[in-house]
């Protein structure tokens, strides 16, 4: 519980705690009404003569109950963990089963003597290991400054007073998994101590303690318990109520928070449906006493729990598979999303010199404090061909190199950027999740892909394979680099990026108090600048940025600007209460972009929180002359990377290409010909008629 506290999307669960606690209670409730209503059908029928009333509530928690630990470990198991359905459903888990435990306790100190005060004792004991952990951490990180995790002394050290506060609260007879999440769930998160937590107790918790909890769950199942008619009647019962309820209240829930009642809210209503550690807590609270219960009567309590998780468990895993297409992520773009709503996001580094720039687009992408965003860092290592190996037995390595082989690949490069992550989550409080892929560079890019596809993201920004030397003249890298790009842009599942830095994007930058950036989004049609404008709008609400958009048209008269702010003249038409571009000298294909970009207008830079240029030009001559002539006028260009051929405007300027995955502008803009100091994005929209499988190459 420890570990899944650590792992809690709490971002997620401020921004929807509304959602999550109307579709958490209202499975809780319906199923406790259900509970209710047939209490005294099951007391008469188990023949209860003692503490009725105990044993009512015992029923409400045991139907209503949903356990978080095999919630998680199931939308895992199925890739629902990064879906909105899947941590819709942990999320729920968690606030109806420390809910069912707070019951469960309000029961305990009611029927014995002294237990308010263990209560208050167990809350002190929390909230005082919640405040060391603080502490500790800033100590051990700070100790720990040169080296990739925290040493296996201070491991232990946390361990052993969790584990000392987690017997202390079990011993007197309370329910200490509530407890041990509160503690995960508000583990700082910055730094080697939380990366070295959960590199240390994932493969264990997941692949050892997970799968022999499972076990000892089942193995407490007796079918001798169903032996009598009643006995059957009863689990009938119970097992029938607790699958409608959960389905009742979640579906009304959803209906009453404007949720489609589709095929996912009938798969968050059995996932809530699963039993666990909690119902056998309730059942194993008194066995041997008679106040509670008998063993007869325990064993079918069991029975009806391992029941209810033995149906609902393959239930969703027959409707996933069978509703495959319908589940599958759909949010590949960010044209069609709103700008404050999630993005999520994978920030491809090769070197330390990349994570800065990667960083920084974070931070800018970002935009107000407190927008929603979920970034993730992955180091993409060349696997070596050879490795020497180490002919030393566990306790002869020195402490620290107990990690296994694949920590080793990355060199030293893996601890700057660590450090580089450290410090951004630090000061922007931006919670970077980590990844490393360790490949050949040959099939790099299916790790990137996959990695992309399971994670569920929008977009994916990669470094450019050329990095800038100290002389401000830009270095070439590797062609293994630069045939990865190529490859993930290609067979990507969502949209990607390619990021030429010339260090103007550094988050130390944005966060300068007064720091005021210029960025100029090039508009020349198409998808991908569509794209690129949907990526603007989150840079445009980032407080350091100044953002203007220039779009280019065609113009049979030569040159001319137009330009637009909030304090000049709009170069629309007033049409009554109608406000029109001027579409006139503009290409009918182009209609999509026309109605993208006067709904763009009207929302974004007539209430002046975007300036917009509009260059008339006639061919690509008077194009390059236009991009030089703003070089020096903005740290960073944001462009679509287009298609070949589709706009006059820039014809002719494909003739010296010399990277064509930036696209005609982009590869002008990032040549050292070009000679400017600006950072350069070049966006491409995913095309789902293009996608390609990994077979392909």
């Amino acid at each position: 519980m420890f570990l899944l506290g650590l792992e809690f999307d709490v971002p997620f669960m401020k921004r929807n705690l509304h959602l999550v606690t109307t579709v958490a209670y209202g499975g809780f409730m319906a199923c406790g009404i259900f509970g209710a209503a047939i209490s005294w059908f099951i007391i008469r029928e188990l023949t209860i003569s003692y503490n009725k009333i105990a044993f009512a509530i015992v029923t409400i928690i045991i139907i209503a109950n949903s356990a978080s630990p095999v919630v998680i470990r199931l939308a895992a198991d199925l890739k629902l963990d990064t879906s909105d359905v899947g941590r819709l459903a942990m999320s729920s888990s968690l606030i109806n089963e420390m809910s069912c435990s707070l019951l469960f306790s309000l029961v305990v100190a009611f029927t014995e003597d002294g237990m308010f005060k263990t209560l208050l004792l167990s809350i002190f004991l929390t909230a005082s290991l919640i405040l060391v952990n603080c502490y500790l951490v800033i100590w051990f990180n700070t100790k720990s400054r040169n080296q990739k995790f925290i040493n296996n002394s201070q491991v232990l050290l946390i361990l052993v007073l969790l584990i000392s506060v987690s017997m202390i609260i079990e011993s007197s007879g309370l329910y200490s998994t509530v407890h041990c999440f509160l503690v995960g769930m508000m583990f700082p998160r910055e730094g080697k101590t939380t990366r070295t937590l959960l590199h240390k107790l994932t493969y264990a918790v997941h692949n050892f303690v997970l799968p022999s909890y499972f076990g000892f769950t089942g193995f407490q199942f007796n079918i001798s318990s169903l032996s009598t008619i009643d006995n059957v009647i009863v689990a009938l019962v119970m097992v029938s109520l607790s699958i409608a309820g959960k389905i009742l209240g979640t579906l009304l829930a959803c209906y009453y928070l404007k949720i489609p009642l589709n095929i996912e809210a009938v798969i968050l209503a059995f996932i809530l449906n699963l039993k666990g550690h909690a119902d056998l807590v309730v059942v194993d609270a008194s066995p041997n006493s008679e106040k509670w219960w008998g063993e007869d009567i325990r064993r079918l309590l069991l029975s009806v729990i391992v029941l209810n998780t033995l149906m609902a468990g393959p239930v969703v895993s027959f409707i996933m598979r069978k509703q495959e297409v319908q589940l599958t992520h759909n949010r590949t773009s960010i044209e069609c999303l709103d700008p404050e709503s999630e993005l999520r996001m994978i920030c491809c580094v090769y070197k330390p010199r990349n994570a800065s720039g990667q960083l920084g687009l974070c931070s800018a992408l970002r935009g107000k404090q407190g927008a929603a965003i979920t970034p993730y860092l992955m180091h993409l290592v060349e696997l070596p061909k050879r490795r020497k190996k180490k002919n030393l037995m566990y306790h002869q390595l020195q402490d620290g190199d107990q990690f296994s082989d694949e920590d080793e690949y990355g060199g030293n490069d893996v601890m700057e950027i660590n450090e580089a992550v450290d410090i951004f989550s630090s000061e922007t409080k931006i919670f970077v999740r980590q990844i490393k892929a360790v490949s050949s560079f040959p099939t790099m890019y299916e790790d990137v892909c996959s990695q992309a596809e399971d994670l569920r993201v929008s977009l994916i920004f990669l470094p450019f394979h050329k990095h800038q030397r100290i002389d401000g003249k830009m270095e070439k890298g590797k062609d293994e680099m630069r045939s990865t790009n190529q490859k993930i842009i290609r067979h990507a599942p969502c949209s990607v990026g390619i990021l030429v830095d010339r260090g103007c994007l550094e988050f130390q930058r944005l966060l300068a108090p007064d720091s005021l950036q210029s960025v100029a989004t090039l508009f020349f049609g198409g998808p991908d600048d569509r794209e690129a404008i949907a990526c603007s709008k989150r840079l445009a609400m980032h407080h350091h940025l100044n953002l203007t958009v220039i779009r280019f048209l065609p113009s049979e008269f030569g040159e001319e600007d137009v330009n637009v702010s909030s304090s000049t003249a709009s170069p629309h038409f007033n049409l009554g209460n109608e406000v029109f571009m001027s579409i006139a000298r503009r290409n009918p294909e182009n209609k999509r972009d026309d109605v993208y970009m006067d709904e763009f207008y009207k929302r974004y830079v007539s209430s002046g929180q975007i300036g917009y240029v509009e260059k008339n030009l006639r061919d690509g001559a008077e194009t390059l002359q236009a991009l030089r002539d703003i070089g020096d006028m903005y740290s960073l260009f944001i462009v679509g990377k287009g298609r070949r051929g589709c706009s006059p405007l820039t014809t002719g300027m494909s003739d010296w290409e010399e990277c064509p995955e930036l696209g005609v502008v982009g590869d002008l803009l990032a040549s050292m010909d070009f000679d400017i100091k600006s950072s350069v994005l070049v966006i491409q929209q995913h095309r789902h008629t293009s996608s390609k499988s990994f077979t392909d190459d």
